[in-house]
């Protein structure tokens, strides 16, 4: 499932540029050691790249698509023909590649928008989903009302960024001069990506381990296959470390998913928290939901939205706003226990 993107839900561009890693735009409340030392190995690998080629994000685009293509060729070449009940793992097989490549590509090839581009109308083609009740349902652009679901959506406050002085709707800080608010990458088709990669990776490494020791030697059986030894090889080992290394950056994000936190506003609301203890108030996120709410939202599923169905098919989706637009919690317009000038400003970080 790909989505084009909200504002709200952006990311800066500079803080994550590999495009063929999905972006942490979620973040939980508490950071464990493992996550951040995940986040900050990807961080070293990038400015690594950068400082050797000066723009890593088109070189790893390309490497990522080398490897994929690569992974999946092995995975048909040498587990697909000695799987068992093969008629119905094989479909399986297909649809999780299919996911996993065009999911990828819309991640690279959607584009991330800016600011001042007009909201984006739900395209008609095959690749795009259909609502499961779209009759007389109008965009959520603008203006206050309440969704299907019960929710009030309201109007996003407007603030000016601190480095391109442009006025935009309340969201993560700006990117770089050029003014994009995001990378290539959309948290909706990224968060679906990394998923399918994660379940790619942790059936060809559970599938594939017999084949590993035959590729390297281990055993005496014959290499009879298409692919070559040291090709499957390096697939095999490398499918072990993205499994471990996505499967902790997609348990994350799905965590701060159910809080309704960017990674930006999970950062920020942390010092919001301290703020309002301080002065014996509590605060609270007006646009967490609840999460079964969140997750509804966030993949834009259910009453008024898309089927489940989006989430197993690689379909293209809209949001349920056009990102001037947002769902709070009943009663609040705002954040509770958020006082004027107490918003963080748009500080660049080194690190997650």
């Amino acid at each position: 499932m790909a989505c084009d993107l909200p504002t709200r839900q952006r990311c800066r561009q500079s803080q994550w540029s590999l495009n063929f890693l999905p972006l942490p735009l979620q973040s939980s409340r508490t950071t464990m050691v493992c996550e951040r030392t995940v986040f900050r190995c990807f961080k070293t690998l990038e400015r690594w790249g950068n400082a050797i080629t000066g723009a890593a994000g088109p070189y790893f685009v390309g490497l990522a698509v080398i490897l994929i293509s690569m992974g999946v060729v092995c995975f048909f070449d040498v587990i697909a023909p000695e799987l068992s009940y093969p008629l119905l793992k094989i479909p399986i097989c297909i649809l999780i590649a299919t996911n996993l490549v065009l999911h990828y590509y819309y991640v690279v090839t959607v584009p991330p928008g800016f600011v001042d581009d007009p909201p984006r109308e739900a395209g008609t083609g095959l690749l795009w989903a259909r609502k499961t009740d779209s009759k007389g349902k109008r965009a959520l652009t603008g203006g206050v009302r309440w969704t299907s679901r019960g929710i009030k959506v309201t109007p996003a406050t407007y603030t000016k960024c601190l480095k391109c002085k442009q006025t935009r709707p309340e969201s993560p800080p700006l990117s770089d001069m050029q003014q994009r608010i995001t990378d290539a990458n959309l948290p909706f088709s990224g968060l679906i990506n990394a998923a399918y990669l994660v379940v790619s990776t942790f059936f060809f490494s559970l599938s594939g381990y017999i084949r590993f020791f035959d590729a390297i030697g281990v055993t005496s059986q014959e290499w009879d296959h298409f692919v070559p030894e040291i090709m499957f090889a390096m697939i095999y080992i490398l499918c072990i470390v993205l499994c471990f290394a996505v499967g902790v950056m997609l348990t994350y994000h799905l965590y701060g998913v159910s809080w309704g936190e960017t990674t930006v506003e999970a950062q920020d609301h942390e010092q919001y928290r301290k703020k309002a203890k301080s002065r014996h108030e509590d605060f609270v996120n007006s646009y967490d939901l609840g999460k079964s709410k969140n997750f509804q939202f966030f993949f834009n599923i259910g009453e008024n939205g898309y089927s489940w169905l989006t989430l197993f098919f690689p379909l293209r989706i809209s949001p349920y706003t056009d990102g001037f637009s947002w769902a709070r919690r009943e009663g609040l317009e705002n954040h509770l226990g958020l006082r004027q000038g107490d918003e963080l400003t748009d500080e660049e970080d080194d690190d997650v």
